[in-house]
């Protein structure tokens, strides 16, 4: 089977006939959005505030489209809304949360000075940190990755204008050589800064402006009722957890956070009750690779009690959400992105509505608007798509 070409992100699926309004979402394009029937009053109280973050000058994300999709509204039987942070600089969300880190290090650095950024992930933090380091005066990158990274990535994040340097059999060789050789080196002019791909609170920061534009772009007197993330760390679903706070919605919106089994910490900790670390990574899902999500996933987790919700798809639901959705919106995006949506093409919707709908009648189901983040990742091509095909027999 050959795969139909991406079209353009303005108008990646097809709108509604009932649309009453177009509202601004880029510059580049104005995106029609839908009517959809009025949800339930909430509990929660959506208000104006905004992230206080380093974004006023050198803002090195974008404000992403959010789109009604016609076709995985109908799979879930409820208004689906897609926030396409695929098309972010870097390719993914990781352009929010990591680009605000460093952008707030940049301005506490003094003029004179280079500010070098360091970062030990081969996948999308790397990217996102190669990719902001252009947007930022007098500063420069260096990945350090293992050896197993793939040439694919390592070219990719030098075509983004980073130093690459491979070490080690493993991320933490390679991470630690980044600590212990570069980043301890003293060079005069210079601020070696390190990056870090998720557990930071200024990443958690910026990743919540997703949740700020969110509000401001949700048709007028309509509200979300649930957000759909994927989690490996935990930067994403933080910051997520973080706007939904901030705005003041706990009461209203639930967080519905997937990984793939395999790269599953956060469901295998609410399973024991307790934060688990994973003996090793065995989902083809890298990008969620993290053997522990970050403590303050496992905090938000808790405090938030039944609004979030943990969730687990297989790889192959995964792969099988990547080519459904290529096919349907022309859109692609990797594994880990795939997890996401297979959390709503999941059981045709069946699943989604159990986690978000449950005891609601058919009628007040479709009025129901869930957010979904397509969080984008550059891990894939027509040949790892080819790939996943031929693995898993689909």
């Amino acid at each position: 089977m050959d795969f139909p070409r991406p079209l353009s992100i303005h108008a990646p699926f097809p709108y509604p006939t009932n649309t009453t309004k177009t509202t601004p979402i880029v510059a580049m394009a104005s995106i029609p959005t839908p009517a959809p029937s009025p949800p339930p009053s909430t509990k929660g109280t959506t208000t104006t505030t905004t992230t206080t973050t380093a974004q006023d000058t050198l803002q090195p994300w974008i404000e992403t489209p959010l789109i009604y999709s016609a076709q995985m509204s109908r799979n879930a039987g409820c208004n689906i809304y897609l926030k396409l942070e695929n098309v972010q600089p870097s390719g993914s969300f990781k352009s929010r949360g990591i680009g605000n880190m460093m952008l707030e290090a940049s301005q506490s650095t003094p003029p004179t000075t280079k500010t070098h950024f360091l970062c030990s992930s081969g996948g999308n933090a790397g990217l996102a940190c190669a990719t902001t380091s252009l947007s930022l005066p007098n500063s420069t990158a260096t990945i350090v990755v293992p050896l197993s990274t793939s040439p694919f990535m390592v070219q990719k994040l030098k075509d983004a204008g980073a130093q690459v340097v491979q070490k080690g059999q493993s991320w933490i060789e390679a991470d630690t050589f980044l600590r212990e050789e570069l980043l301890a080196k003293d060079t005069p002019g210079v601020e070696n800064v390190y990056v870090p791909p998720f557990d930071h609170p200024a990443i958690w920061r910026g990743a919540s402006t997703l949740i700020d534009e969110v509000v401001r772009q949700m048709p007028e007197g309509q509200k979300m009722d649930a957000v759909v993330c994927n989690v490996g760390g935990g930067g994403l679903a933080n910051g997520v957890c973080e706007g939904v706070h901030k705005h003041g919605l706990e009461d209203g919106v639930k967080v519905v956070a997937l990984e793939t089994e395999g790269a599953d910490s956060l469901f295998q900790s609410t399973l024991k009750g307790e934060l688990v670390t994973l003996e090793g990574i065995t989902s083809l899902a890298t990008s969620l690779g993290a053997r522990t999500v970050s403590e303050r996933t496992w905090e938000w987790y808790r405090q938030m009690k039944g609004g979030f919700v943990s969730g687990v798809v297989t790889d192959k639901e995964a792969a099988e959400a990547c080519v459904r959705f290529l096919d349907e919106g022309r859109v692609m995006v990797e594994l880990s992105c795939g997890a996401t949506l297979a959390g709503v093409y999941k059981d045709q919707g069946r699943w989604l509505r159990e986690q978000v709908g449950k005891g609601v009648s058919d009628e007040e189901w479709k009025g129901k608007n869930v957010v979904v983040v397509v969080c984008g990742g550059s891990n894939v091509s027509w040949e790892i798509l080819e790939g996943y095909k031929k693995t898993f027999g689909f």
